[in-house]
């Protein structure tokens, strides 16, 4: 959005024009993400599959799938192919034990966040929390450093 239709008059010195406006304009509000590891949630519409497959796409862990055959595919949710129906609708796992598979929406009797998530609390308020508590205790030249993967 311009600064025109935030109602600033471009034709001012910045300076001048909406004093504070340009710091609100700046200011992106954060977002709490949703704990799903261990959460297996009801499937019974259309829309609820739907709506639950694009969670999994953004969970950064593995998935349980569960076919309406009564198999079941535990891997990492890559891929999703969405159409108008849910027999051309599919999903793409990477399988734990290597490989890839494809299933479709219509073939999916449940769902289960089963694996850890790995992006959970890995924000950058969350390290800067870790930073000042340890700088609290006195610590010295504290830096970035990733977690181990495991």
């Amino acid at each position: 959005m311009s600064g025109r239709e935030h109602g600033l008059d471009g034709t001012l010195p910045h300076s001048v024009a909406g004093v504070g406006a340009a710091d609100e304009l700046e200011v992106v509000p954060g977002f709490e993400r949703e704990n799903l590891q261990g959460w297996i949630p009801q499937l019974a519409t259309e829309a609820d599959v739907r709506a639950v497959i694009e969670k999994a796409f953004d969970y950064r862990g593995d998935v349980t799938l569960t076919r309406k055959d009564g198999s079941a595919v535990t891997g990492y949710l890559f891929d999703r192919r969405s159409a108008a129906r849910l027999e051309g609708s599919v999903v793409r796992v990477m399988l734990d034990g290597g490989g890839r598979v494809t299933i479709g929406y219509a073939e999916i009797a449940a769902l289960a966040f089963t694996g850890r998530d790995t992006a959970a609390g890995k924000s950058y308020e969350a390290w800067v929390k870790k930073y000042w508590e340890k700088r609290a205790r006195g610590e010295k030249n504290i830096s970035i450093e990733p977690e181990a993967l495991e």
